[in-house]
């Protein structure tokens, strides 16, 4: 059945993928941005910001569902910020009649010391269904795809490094996920009544640590070992700075980030693949689709 369905943060790098992925399913997308008037993605532009509770009324009316893939990592303040935006997009979707929120979050157990980054996620997932609309709730890990905060980083330490100095939480171990697969189950969980209201984890075939991700991840990209040194004494503060100088992530976004790093991410649940069947890509084969959709958008960049 084809929904009318608002995006929230539909210029960022799921949500612009999503909107494409939601129109060739049949849906009518109403790509929600700050600045409609620039918008050139899937769907049609409707001004949103979830910082700015009396825009989300018009972004959200006539919405059969939403999904909500706005989080803040480059503020000190940002589990108050998130909350905040949390709060007022549920009071706003309840008002506005929509049926269902989507939710993408962050993998970890519950009964671990999560960090605050992952603190805060789990604690948008409560508020979002605060006033009474069902949220279905995705847990993801790190997703691969050109674009992505944390692939970026594992792309720019093996494009940028010919060897490496790495600290304790590089063994950490993660289950990554293609792009494609991220929206795929985004996707298939927007009707199904059984998805109404649950929790999911997703993530791929692979389960890694940090450092083996880098490793194969230059195999790949580079055709070449990744030499490497542990350095237990290297603290996430240290760290944090490191990657801001290694790479163009800013200083606060990395200091969330590496803070997360600590947190074993990894499934323990795969209830979704019999809500959305489907074969998922392994490691290697999303750093390759990554590193093509890379080379894609670069190409685009040349000729314009």
């Amino acid at each position: 059945m084809a929904l009318t369905v608002t995006v929230t943060g539909a210029s960022g790098f799921v949500g612009s993928h999503l909107c494409r992925a939601l129109e060739e399913a049949g849906h009518t997308v109403r790509a929600m941005t700050r600045h409609p008037e620039t918008y050139d993605g899937a769907g049609e532009p409707v001004h949103g910001d979830v910082s700015d509770r009396d825009s989300l009324r018009g972004a959200l009316e006539g919405a059969d569902a939403a999904y909500y893939l706005v989080h803040s990592l480059d503020r000190e303040d940002f589990e108050d910020a998130d909350a905040e935006a949390a709060r007022d997009f549920s009071a706003a979707a309840a008002a506005a009649g929509v049926r269902r929120i989507v939710y993408l979050g962050g993998l970890g157990r519950e009964d671990t010391d999560l960090s605050a980054h992952l603190r805060s996620r789990r604690e948008v997932e409560h508020l979002l269904g605060g006033d009474g609309v069902p949220v279905t709730v995705l847990r993801a890990a790190i997703v691969v795809g050109h674009g992505g905060i944390s692939w970026e980083i594992t792309r720019q330490l093996v494009d940028h490094l010919p060897a490496m100095v790495v600290p304790h939480w590089t063994t950490t171990r993660t289950q990554p996920i293609a792009l494609v697969d991220a929206v795929a189950y985004l996707v298939g969980v927007l009707e199904p009544a059984e998805a109404e209201g649950r929790v999911f984890e997703i993530g791929g075939p692979d389960v890694l640590t940090y450092a083996q991700m880098m490793q194969r991840a230059s195999k790949v990209i580079k055709n070449r070992p990744l030499p490497m040194l542990a350095v237990p004494l290297l603290t996430p503060r240290l760290s944090s700075r490191w990657l801001s100088f290694v790479t163009d992530v800013d200083l606060e976004t990395a200091r969330n980030l590496i803070d997360s790093m600590s947190n074993e991410v990894v499934v323990t649940d795969d209830t979704i693949k019999r809500v959305v069947p489907r074969r998922l890509l392994g490691y290697d084969d999303a750093v390759r689709a990554a590193m093509a959709e890379r080379e894609r958008a670069l190409s685009g960049s040349t000729r314009d």
